[in-house]
């Protein structure tokens, strides 16, 4: 594998234009002229940027919301996430989601696992996950819009509920795999 980016071939952008815009989703076309020569425009949605947070306490166990989707009507397991606000960090703004989402407040400093697009070539939407070990009860969720079964599940049972298709989300899933793969849990 080569780490060298100079022999890949390059689409070329030559502006876009906003279809539709609001403060959750923008909708753009972008004029574009892929490596084989064609010109045309390409449809592309832009999002903002998303934090998540993998917490992990001292029985080996994450912090995860079981909810409903209805945009793809399916239920599962997520971790706690959300936009990052105008001037936040990704790991203020995934602790303050923690927090929001579950009444729980994580403890220690977060640390980054992964940075990723999900879907780059047609969505534009930056993700950043964290992982902080340990969290006190703090009270209530108050963000009842995100409402969910606050549970916290064995981390040995979470490959199993990838592999049946019960976490959701790109975010939860990298999250969880990166932790896994991290030898972060061993710190």
């Amino acid at each position: 594998m080569t780490d060298s980016s100079a022999d890949v071939p390059l689409t070329k952008v030559f502006g876009e234009r906003t279809i539709y815009d609001n403060p959750w989703v923008r909708l753009v076309q972008v004029d574009i002229e892929p490596p084989d020569g064609r010109r045309f425009w390409h449809h592309v949605v832009r999002l903002q940027t998303v934090a998540a947070a993998v917490v992990v306490d001292e029985q080996n166990r994450v912090l995860m919301l079981r909810r409903h989707r209805w945009a793809t009507q399916e239920i599962g397991w997520e971790l706690p996430g959300g936009i990052v606000g105008q001037g936040e960090s990704g790991a203020d703004a995934a602790m303050r989601e923690v927090e929001e989402e579950t009444g729980w407040k994580p403890l220690g400093s977060p640390q980054l696992v992964a940075r990723f697009q999900p879907m780059p070539g047609m969505v534009d939407t930056p993700h950043e996950v964290y992982f902080a070990k340990g969290a006190e009860l703090v009270g209530e969720p108050t963000d009842l819009e995100e409402a969910g079964i606050v549970d916290w599940v064995p981390l040995d049972s979470v490959t199993s509920l990838i592999k049946n298709g019960e976490v959701l989300g790109s975010g939860s899933l990298v999250g969880l795999l990166g932790v896994l793969s991290s030898g972060l849990l061993e710190q």
